[in-house]
């Protein structure tokens, strides 16, 4: 990854008036597990255009490079997809048009939040009665705990080729969508500069002293309080949150009501995805809000959502022809206009003004310590967080 400077990690999103179609509700998945099959669209086809979303923030996109739909080979035959998080109904979108695109593919969905899915994975594959194919995760640490438990085919090449090697540290999965944390902030409120580069000032920063908000509950902050840990060890997490506590921090159910909030001037700044800032926009384009990053520590963690193939499976090829479709032009700039995240190839660049990944400047962590997260949850206890 690339050093940026400050001029980098200040930008401005240029983003304008932009068809809500993001899932506003995205906020960490059902408690339910349903079970689903994709359904035909009829006007579903391997063009780009008919896998963007729509409004604004598509405007004027670049050219596109890297492998396209029709390079690859068809998908055919039924594939289960054991679908974790909460970007379900987003990504079962994509699999609906991968669906009317291929009439021979039938891709049946078991959906539920990603953490339960890894441990019914895991419990099935012991006791050998996963129908399992791949596993589609939200997050990094779920992919790692499931590769963790010796069920996991190794990726072919082709696959796992086409993404940074950081995005698929062991060839047990590969990431297929990215989302940086970031620092929203009010624009009425504060500036770029009142931000500080290290998220280790935050809790002796004046300027954000009382108007901060976050969301302790939400996977995405623990998996950041996780980096944390890692890098810098429970004692001086411990301190970091108990400054934050001191400091009278907001907390809200998820990302997006905290970005909702800061937009609405309840709170001068948070923690978040950095896409929660990209939905609140498509929605209320005139909203004081934008995205300030930090560097090099765990408030610049780029996560991923991801997938993998179950050692188990009979359909190892369709499995791995079908990841690699995630990788396409058509696949990456739906994550990238429709979902709002990073793509995973470089010909694919994000929407919305965001930097790329290259000036980002995120920590040097193995995305696979994220699944370590019993030891984060007993220090926000212990701490009072949770």
């Amino acid at each position: 990854m690339a050093d940026r400077g400050t001029s980098n990690r200040r930008r401005f999103l240029a983003m304008s008036a932009a068809a809500a179609t993001a899932l506003a509700g995205c906020t960490g998945g059902s408690d339910q597990e349903t079970e689903t099959t994709a359904t035909t669209q009829p006007d579903a086809g391997a063009d780009v255009e008919s896998f963007q979303g729509s409004g604004p923030l598509v405007e004027e996109r670049p050219d596109l490079s890297g492998t396209r739909m029709e390079e690859l080979p068809d998908l055919s035959g039924t594939l289960n997809v054991y679908l974790g998080g909460g970007e379900g109904g987003l990504y079962v979108d994509l699999l609906d048009q991968l669906d009317a695109l291929y009439p021979d593919f039938d891709p049946k969905v078991r959906s539920a939040p990603t953490s339960q899915l890894a441990n019914t994975i895991a419990e099935e594959s012991q006791g050998g009665s996963s129908s399992a194919d791949v596993f589609w995760a939200v997050d990094a640490g779920s992919l790692a705990y499931v590769a963790d438990q010796g069920i996991t085919a190794e990726l072919p090449s082709r696959v796992t080729d086409p993404v940074p090697d950081t995005f698929h540290p062991n060839d047990q999965w590969v990431g297929v969508a990215g989302r940086a944390r970031s620092i929203p902030y009010n624009t009425d409120e504060l500036s770029a500069d009142d931000i500080p580069d290290d998220v280790m000032e935050f809790p002796e920063t004046d300027a954000l002293a009382g108007s901060m908000g976050w969301a302790p509950t939400y996977g995405a902050f623990q998996s950041f309080v996780t980096a944390m840990r890692q890098l810098n060890g429970e004692d001086e997490t411990k301190q970091w949150l108990r400054g934050m506590l001191e400091q009278n921090v907001t907390e809200y159910p998820d990302e997006f009501l905290t970005s909702n909030a800061i937009a609405d001037g309840e709170i001068a700044a948070g923690f978040a995805n950095h896409y929660y800032v990209l939905r609140v926009k498509a929605a209320r384009p005139d909203a004081p809000i934008d995205l300030a990053f930090t560097s090099g520590d765990a408030a610049s963690l780029i996560n991923v959502s991801g997938a993998q193939i179950m050692k188990g499976s009979g359909k190892q090829e369709l499995a791995a022809d079908f990841i690699a479709h995630l990788h396409s032009v058509e696949a990456q700039e739906f994550f990238a206009t429709t979902a709002y995240s990073y793509p995973m190839i470089p010909g694919v660049p994000p929407v919305g003004g965001l930097p790329s990944i290259d000036e980002l400047n995120p920590p040097e962590l193995d995305l696979g310590e994220l699944s370590n997260i019993e030891p984060t949850l007993r220090l926000m206890r212990d701490v009072g967080v949770l």
